[in-house]
């Protein structure tokens, strides 16, 4: 298994792994519009604006590409595993990558209703801040932080 960063080379595999496992784990609150507009195509022009923003993005690399995920100075974003390949270990490899490469205490924001990432995150030592931004009235993100 291996790191790679995300460059031109390879950030149509980034987004193919963006794409599917956002449509994923947001078909059950997003319309079916807003959830097909998520094509590889259009999630790795995402990416390439996440990276032109500053934001260092990786892969994860078995016998293929399975994951991804961002870091920009303290915060961990996009950390996203092929739904096919989840279960087997590769997010929390790809969370403590980031964790690594973070400048100071380790930061993410995670959706209210997304309880697996709650849990899983949690289990990785990631706590709630008390911190919250609101989306609408029924969704918001919840800011967790590792102690280090």
């Amino acid at each position: 298994m291996q790191f790679v960063e995300v460059g031109e080379e390879n950030i149509a595999q980034a987004g193919k792994i963006h794409s599917e496992s956002w449509k994923a784990s947001h078909k059950g609150f997003c319309s079916g519009e807003s959830v097909e507009r998520h094509t590889p195509a259009a999630q790795a022009e995402y990416l390439r604006g996440e990276r032109a923003a500053g934001k260092s993005l990786f892969m994860l690399i078995a016998k293929a590409p399975v994951g991804v995920v961002s870091v920009y100075q303290n915060q961990i974003e996009n950390l996203y595993v092929l739904p096919e390949e989840q279960n087997k270990g590769y997010g929390a490899q790809l969370l403590e990558y980031a964790v690594r490469k973070c400048a100071g205490e380790p930061v993410l924001w995670v959706l209210n209703i997304n309880e697996g990432a709650h849990w899983f995150y949690k289990k990785h030592g990631f706590q709630e801040s008390g911190k919250k931004k609101t989306l609408n009235a029924s969704l918001f993100e919840l800011e967790m932080v590792q102690i280090r």
